[in-house]
């Protein structure tokens, strides 16, 4: 009786921290059936777990032990043995058995997320482009095909590119976050192509000159999206809540593009009943 309800109490902590931490996918998560939702709050709460390594940490050093423990967590589930105790990896390490998940997205989206405590700004858009695709395309390739075991190729296309496209808009929107911490992840070859210094980005008078960078990734987010709505036309209707996050995450887009790509001119709020309308829509409808 204990065992279940602290499994009970480790589901509920795992929904509060994915609730709170990632809402847009939080929400997508809800239109999954119990069992398909149970897997993607674990690969969610998952992400997050390694995508804070940079904010978490104090020193680089740390944060590569941090990661290579995560690393450690992932083989663990994929031996099929016992895994560590700590209620993140033991609810992943469910669901790789469970979902016969590829290994290889795993040890992408880590490896791309050492790339973060390195502190430098991405050299090109490719380079960009290839980051969103292994931490967040992967992502979404995992939680389609946990949704819909033996989604064929169209359809881990469709959720690549939706996940990419995600990571693109969130990186858009993080450009103030990222500015404050003194930090540019914006891509060094568009600044040079506008002849803009990146250095703006840290001047309140000037921050506003970056937006035409920020538009060009807005641009290749939207060629990401289109990509996925093409590839989603035959996908099983199972495996659509992993596309769903998009959805809100393109209020976010439109309303960047609506400034101008300037993403200092008006607060970052979380999509409202128009939004949440056209996530219930496409739900309901089972396509995206």
């Amino acid at each position: 009786m204990t065992h279940a309800h602290d499994h009970a109490d480790a589901a509920d902590d795992l929904d509060a921290t994915v609730r709170a931490g990632d809402p847009d996918r939080y929400r997508g998560a809800l239109f999954a059936g119990p069992g398909g939702r149970a897997h993607l709050l674990a690969l969610y709460a998952f992400n997050l777990e390694v995508a804070r390594t940079r904010e978490a940490v104090s020193e680089a050093m740390i944060g590569h032990i941090r990661l290579q423990w995560w690393r450690e967590a992932v083989e663990e589930a994929f031996a099929g043995g016992p895994v560590r105790r700590h209620p993140v990896a033991e609810a992943l390490a469910r669901t790789i058995r469970a979902a016969d998940l590829p290994r290889e997205a795993f040890d992408a989206l880590i490896d791309a997320r050492e790339a973060d405590l390195e502190d430098r700004p991405h050299e090109t858009l490719a380079a960009l482009e290839a980051y969103a695709d292994a931490t967040s395309g992967g992502l979404h390739v995992l939680a389609a095909r946990a949704l819909a075991p033996g989604l064929d190729e169209e359809g881990e296309a469709a959720a690549r590119a939706a996940g990419t496209a995600f990571a693109l808009i969130g990186i858009a929107r993080a450009v103030p976050v990222h500015a404050a911490q003194g930090r540019i992840v914006l891509p060094a070859d568009l600044f040079a192509r506008h002849d803009i210094d990146p250095h703006v980005l840290f001047g309140a008078e000037t921050r506003s000159g970056a937006a035409p960078v920020v538009r060009d990734v807005l641009d290749c987010a939207m060629a990401h999206a289109a990509r996925a709505r093409v590839s989603a036309r035959r996908m099983p209707r199972a495996a659509v809540p992993a596309l769903l996050p998009l959805t809100l995450a393109e209020t976010h887009l439109a309303r960047l593009m609506r400034d101008g790509g300037d993403p200092f001119a008006s607060p970052d709020v979380q999509p409202g009943a128009g939004a949440t309308l056209r996530l219930f829509l496409r739900a309901l409808g089972g396509r995206y």
